[in-house]
């Protein structure tokens, strides 16, 4: 199984920039199809982005379609997302996850998450 450490996340201004990074270790990243989710306080996680196992292939929740990019580098078995046009409603802990296929994304290893604030 593959193990998931998420980091980049932090305080930031409305219209600023963050991006964040999922190391993988245990197996290597290109088995994987890799994602991101997002939780609010007293909301339910929700999708973010999705990349598939060879980057050829990503999707985007249309809240985030246009400045939000997921990107994967094999050679340091890390996915990222690169944040961008941060509003105060991408507040959120921010997860990122790997399956064997981006069909069931979601489905498979998680890593602790790490915390993104944008003030207004």
């Amino acid at each position: 199984q593959v193990q998931l450490v998420e980091s980049g996340g932090g305080l930031v201004q409305a219209g600023g920039s963050l991006r964040l990074s999922c190391a993988a270790s245990g197996r290597t990243l290109s088995s994987y199809a890799m994602g991101w989710f997002r939780q609010a306080p007293g909301k339910e996680r929700e999708f973010v982005a999705a990349i598939g196992n060879s980057g050829g292939s990503s999707r985007y929740a249309d809240s985030v379609k246009g400045r939000f990019t997921i990107s994967r580098d094999g050679a340091k078995n890390t996915a990222y997302l690169q944040m961008k046009s941060l509003e105060p409603e991408d507040t959120a802990v921010y997860y990122c996850t790997a399956s064997p296929d981006i069909a069931t994304i979601g489905f498979g290893s998680w890593g602790q998450g790490t915390q993104v604030t944008v003030s207004s």
